[in-house]
């Protein structure tokens, strides 16, 4: 049953999820825009300690793409795709702990912290196999065309920003041990479901599709610059 599964997709299925996927996790400016939204979010959630917002800046939260795109990074041996996407992850972390931070400062410093924020700073083996889990979810539904709407689900049910925020919240506080079990947790969630998502795409031969990867990512770098320039030119405008 799972060999029917992984051969029964088509090729043009395959494509399409790629160039999806890469797309997604183009370090664009709006890219970092949803990163840095939901984080706010996020961060406002955990101090008022309230689920329901924690959940909507994991719906919004495009970081689910770049882990995937590492992961296919790693199944073709293509170095610059696994850079890229690495650099678009490792910078909307950046910004996440940053914002997290900021926010603390200026909101949350004498806030007392309830389970929402705890439950982010306590990493278990649990929590990595629902990651494990979360990832062979989401690189299948990427591929196929009628899973996809599955996706935002797939987003909330693996927790990637809220540790994020715990992390800013704890060195925002000074309290060292909380920041780095947030981290900790971050960290296991994401290996969790690159880990998943290189068995899943190895499953489905996507290595074969080296040269429309690098197609791809030349499209996308073209288009950056196009909008690079546009932004120059409209600034210079202004002046």
């Amino acid at each position: 049953m799972v060999l029917v599964l992984f051969n029964n997709l088509t090729e043009s299925d395959k494509t399409r999820a790629i160039d999806r996927l890469i797309s997604e996790s183009t370090p664009r400016q709006e890219f970092f825009l949803m990163i840095l939204l939901s984080i706010l979010m996020a961060t406002f959630g955990v101090l008022i300690d309230n689920s329901a917002v924690i959940i909507g800046s994991m719906l919004i939260a495009p970081m689910l793409y770049p882990i995937l795109s590492v992961s296919l990074g790693v199944v073709m041996s293509n170095g610059k795709l696994i850079s890229r996407s690495f650099y678009t992850l490792l910078k909307s972390t950046t910004i996440s702990i940053i914002g997290a931070i900021l926010i603390t400062w200026f909101f949350g410093s004498n806030i007392e912290l309830g389970k929402e924020f705890l439950s982010r700073t306590e990493p278990t083996i649990i929590y990595g196999t629902i990651a494990f889990i979360s990832g062979l979810a989401a690189s299948f539904a990427l591929v196929k065309p009628d899973l996809s709407e599955t996706l935002p689900g797939i987003a909330i049910s693996v927790s990637l920003i809220p540790p994020l925020a715990a992390t800013g919240i704890g060195i925002a506080r000074l309290d060292w041990p909380v920041a780095s079990g947030a981290f900790i947790m971050f960290l296991l969630n994401t290996a969790g479901i690159i880990f998943a998502s290189m068995i899943v795409f190895s499953m489905m031969n996507l290595y074969i599709k080296r040269t429309i990867v690098k197609r791809i990512i030349t499209r996308e770098k073209k288009e950056m610059e196009r909008d690079i320039a546009k932004a120059k030119k409209l600034l210079r405008l202004d002046k």
